[in-house]
């Protein structure tokens, strides 16, 4: 199970290469919130998400007779792109195994980091953990999970000791900490860090409407799935359900889940290049949609919103544009 102390030591291996990411504001935003809003600008990492910590995190940790073998991992393509940019930094090959249907601009990304994309049927129905099962095995490839990993969740909980001195430095002392949430290796990692480091600070996850297992899993108190796996413009945090090793942190730490529109996400990807100049994608976007529309699920005078990711296809970013800018 993970701990602060392996969240530390992951800080540690992290030192140096990955991003110390700002916390942005705007009055504008502040406006619409109705209250002051920090928003942790986590696109601005490597490759483009926080994935690339739980990445560096984990290669970072192998003994080097398994790097040298290889790595492989899943991913709808944030993970996927912070495993081989982690792998390549490291000399290790990587194989990523990719569903069809994701944005082009995460697969293209993730073959020019020099990883072997291995594309899935996730439409269809097919299962990306027996592609990835079959691939390890016929190469000795070392599988790192995108959120149920000790490892994963140790450099994903990095940027909750972040927030932790930052928010101290903006003397906010206590909050709640939204965060996009897929299957809540980010979710529990933050939780973690903020337990030991700022334990006024409460981790409310964020997920897109249509799968929002999380949500329904802290409000029943066991894990509920999803009907569905894809389908969504938030496909960054798409997932069937919570992790084994993130849900018991998640329910132990976190507070009630929110639910956002599609809607709500495009026009906080509006809101976040007018007012912040920032550039997300619709999963990165989702807790500032929640911190911006869902006022009423929040208490306080302050917020944090943690925007996960970046990686976005233009046609998509413009006409986020188009609509609400």
């Amino acid at each position: 199970m993970t701990s602060i102390a392996m969240i530390e030591a992951a800080a540690e291996r992290l030192k140096g290469q990955a991003r110390v990411t700002p916390l942005v504001s705007s009055p504008f935003l502040d406006e619409i919130a109705g209250r002051r809003l920090l928003v942790k600008a986590e696109c601005l990492q490597h490759t483009g998400s926080f994935k690339f910590r739980g990445g560096w995190s984990a290669v970072s940790a192998l003994p080097e007779e398994a790097r040298r073998r290889g790595v492989i991992a899943y991913s709808s393509g944030n993970h996927a792109q912070g495993v081989a940019a982690a792998a390549k930094a490291h000399g290790a090959p990587a194989v990523i195994v990719m569903p069809a249907d994701a944005p082009q601009l995460k697969i293209q990304n993730t073959r020019d980091l020099g990883a072997d994309v291995v594309l899935y049927d996730r439409a269809g129905g097919e299962s990306r953990e027996a592609v990835g099962a079959e691939h390890a095995q016929e190469r000795g490839l070392t599988l790192i999970k995108p959120y149920d990993d000790p490892l994963v969740i140790a450099g994903q909980g990095t940027a909750g000791l972040e927030i932790a001195e930052q928010a101290a430095a903006e003397g906010v002392t206590k909050a709640d900490v939204l965060v996009n949430c897929g299957g809540g290796g980010l979710s529990s990692g933050i939780a973690l860090a903020l337990e030991a480091r700022a334990p006024g600070l409460r981790v409310r996850p964020v997920e897109p409407e249509g799968f929002d297992d999380v949500t329904r899993s802290l409000a029943d108190g066991d894990i509920r799935s999803n009907t569905r796996i894809s389908g969504s413009i938030c496909d960054a945090i798409l997932t069937p359900e919570p992790g084994q090793i993130t849900f018991p942190i998640l329910r132990r730490l976190c507070g009630p889940g929110i639910v956002i529109s599609e809607e709500e996400a495009m026009r906080a990807m509006a809101l976040a290049f007018l007012r912040l100049k920032i550039v997300l994608e619709p999963g990165g976007a989702a807790s500032l949609a929640a911190a911006l529309f869902h006022a009423d699920d929040i208490k306080g005078d302050a917020v944090i919103a943690i925007a996960t990711g970046g990686n976005v296809d233009a046609k998509l970013f413009e006409e986020a544009l188009a609509r609400y800018a």
